[in-house]
């Protein structure tokens, strides 16, 4: 006797919203959102137009904008680090799950990041602050910053602004250096940076103390 084929499972609405989105992030990841219709879509995830727009009804604008929800929540799990052992390190170990997302999503995180896409609105725009808020929140945390004073602030901001445009260059360069290599140089650039803050901002002078103490 032939063994028996499987049987077939109806798929719940949330199962079916995700595998149609895993479907749109793997496209968006390599292809401009502009690029992507909902065909394309349909076809990755096995099922049929109709289907995609019953789930999305607001067409390829609403798939990017609940797509682009889900990566976002991806990125701030990278930053998603135990509050325990000195805090470069920690700051290492969140920079290689960021990077390791910059290079499974190249090229849709380019698009999004220069805001190149003709579906960009002021909802997607609002999406990427929120992970560079969740991002600096993240670090003050563990800097164990409460209130951190406006150099500080501008400090945190900047860097993590120059990480996100040496993740672009570091795409564009066929990602050279290796991704250890960059992450290495990012946290020094980090230290480097509160470093020139701490000379001229007391609260900034007392976390670096303390972080190069707890190093030791």
């Amino acid at each position: 006797m032939s063994p028996a084929a499987p049987a077939y499972r109806r798929l719940s609405v949330e199962e079916r919203r995700s595998q149609l989105l895993e479907a749109a992030l793997s496209l968006f990841a390599h292809r401009v959102p502009e690029d992507v219709s909902l065909d394309d879509v349909a076809e990755a995830a096995g099922v049929s137009r109709p289907l995609v727009y019953r789930y999305f009804p607001g067409g390829k604008q609403q798939l990017y904008e609940a797509a682009l929800r889900t990566a976002a929540d991806e990125l701030r799990h990278c930053f998603d680090e135990p509050h325990e052992g000195p805090p470069f390190p920690r700051l290492a170990r969140a920079l290689d799950r960021y990077l390791t997302f910059v290079a499974r999503h190249d090229a849709g995180f380019s698009a999004l990041l220069q805001g190149g896409s003709v579906v960009e609105t002021s909802r997607t725009t609002a999406i990427v602050d929120g992970v560079r808020r969740a991002a600096a929140e993240h670090i003050y945390s563990h800097l164990e910053v409460a209130e951190p004073g406006p150099r500080l602030r501008m400090t945190v901001r900047m860097w993590i602004t120059a990480v996100e445009a040496a993740s672009l260059i570091w795409l564009d360069e066929d990602k050279q250096p290796p991704a250890e290599e960059l992450r290495d140089w990012l946290v020094d650039q980090f230290v480097a940076c509160l470093s020139v803050t701490a000379a001229r901002d007391a609260q900034t002078a007392e976390l670096v103390r303390g972080a190069l103490a707890a190093e030791t």
